[in-house]
């Protein structure tokens, strides 16, 4: 499964880049994209661990930027 999430209040693109470094090396993973400039994230997870590796994703972007919220 493949989905596009709206981010809000990502400050800057080397932000963007540790978060997509970080969310990559999670274990399900099997893509990410963090885009600054379109303020999203593209992630890619088995269908049915998928919702359980967003939510570690979303964790683990936020250990990086604090202000990040997901407009899912």
């Amino acid at each position: 499964m493949e989905k596009t999430i709206k981010l809000e209040n990502l400050d800057c693109a080397n932000c963007a880049s540790k978060i997509e470094n970080a969310i990559a090396k999670l274990d399900g993973v099997k893509e990410v994209k963090v885009n600054f400039m379109g303020q999203k994230m593209i992630l890619e997870a088995p269908d049915g661990r998928f919702d359980t590796v967003l939510t570690e994703a979303k964790k683990t972007a936020q250990k990086i930027e604090s202000d990040l919220e997901f407009l899912d």
